[in-house]
C-alpha cells in the first residue's frame, strides 16, 4: 500500500510536463462519463496541467481539478467549466456527496491508496463512479522501439522509483473497491517530431533523477541515435501509448 505522505516530485519541469506529455483520446472520456448515474460534476485528482480535466468538460457540467503540485496547477490548461485548486488527494475540500464521478490519470501510484478511497467515498454521489488509468511505456516500430526500450529499461531502469511498477502492470495488482466495469481497447496514437518526442522523455522522473546523477541530459545522446532512423527534421513517427483502464462503481462496505 501507498501510505506515504506528498512528496512533489513534478513542480519541477511542470511547464515540460504541460507541453509534452501525451493527449487522451476522446474515446476514453466518452467511456468513462458512461459510469455515473449524473453528469453534474467530475473531480479530477492529481490533475497535473489538466490533460483529463479539459475533456472531461465535454461531458459533465463542472470539473473540480486538484493537484497537490502549486507548480502543476500554476502550468494547467484554463477552461471556463474547470476549476484548479492545489489540494492532497485525501484532503480534497469538496462538498461531501457532491461529485457524480472521480478520475485520476496517470497518478494513482503516487496516492495513498486508502485515504484517497475514503476521500472518494466521502465526496462522491449516489450512483457515482471511480475512474483511474494509467498508460505504460511508449511502443515505436522497429530500431526506434529498441533504442527507447534500452533508454527505459537500461539507463533510466536503476532510477525509477518504486511506484513506478505499478504503472507497468497496468496498475492490475492495486486492491480497488469497486465493481468493475470492463473499459474497451484504448491506446494513445501520436504521430509526432523527434523534438516533441525528446521533450516527452525529458519529462520522464527517471530521465531527470538520471541527469542529476550523471550531470548531463542523457536524452540527447538517446536522440541523436534515434534520428538517425527517423527519417528527417520534418518527418512524424507513430508513437503508441497502451492504456489500462480500472473503473467502475464503488463496493458497497463489508
Amino acid at each position: 500500500m501507498n501510505d506515504a505522505p506528498f512528496k512533489d516530485y513534478f513542480s519541477e519541469g511542470s511547464a515540460s510536463y504541460a507541453a509534452f506529455r501525451p493527449k487522451y483520446p476522446a474515446a476514453l472520456f466518452d467511456f468513462v462519463a458512461t459510469l455515473p448515474a449524473n453528469r453534474h460534476t467530475a473531480w479530477d485528482c492529481a490533475t497535473g496541467s489538466g490533460q483529463a480535466a479539459v475533456p472531461l468538460a465535454s461531458h459533465f457540467d463542472r470539473v473540480i481539478a486538484t493537484d497537490a503540485s502549486a507548480g502543476q496547477i500554476a502550468h494547467a490548461t484554463p477552461h471556463p467549466n474547470v476549476s484548479y485548486n492545489v489540494a492532497l488527494a485525501d484532503d480534497s475540500k469538496i462538498e461531501s456527496g457532491s461529485v457524480d464521478l472521480v478520475t485520476v490519470a496517470q497518478a494513482l501510484h503516487w496516492l495513498p491508496f486508502e485515504r484517497f478511497f475514503a476521500e472518494v467515498r466521502r465526496v462522491l454521489a449516489p450512483d457515482g463512479a471511480l475512474a483511474v488509468w494509467c498508460y505504460t511505456r511508449p511502443r515505436l516500430a522497429g530500431l526506434l522501439g529498441e533504442i527507447v526500450d534500452q533508454f527505459y529499461y537500461g539507463e533510466c531502469g536503476p532510477y525509477w522509483f518504486p511506484e513506478r511498477a505499478l504503472v507497468d502492470e497496468g496498475y492490475r495488482t492495486i486492491d480497488i473497491p469497486i465493481d468493475e466495469v470492463e473499459a474497451p481497447p484504448l491506446n494513445i496514437d501520436a504521430p509526432l517530431l523527434l523534438p516533441e518526442f525528446a521533450g516527452y522523455l525529458r519529462t520522464w522522473s527517471a530521465a531527470r533523477k538520471l541527469a542529476e546523477a550523471v550531470g548531463y541530459d542523457p536524452v540527447s545522446p538517446v536522440q541523436q541515435a534515434l534520428r538517425a532512423h527517423w527519417g528527417g527534421d520534418d518527418a512524424r513517427q507513430l508513437v503508441r501509448w497502451p492504456i489500462h483502464v480500472r473503473a467502475g462503481r464503488l463496493r458497497s462496505r463489508q
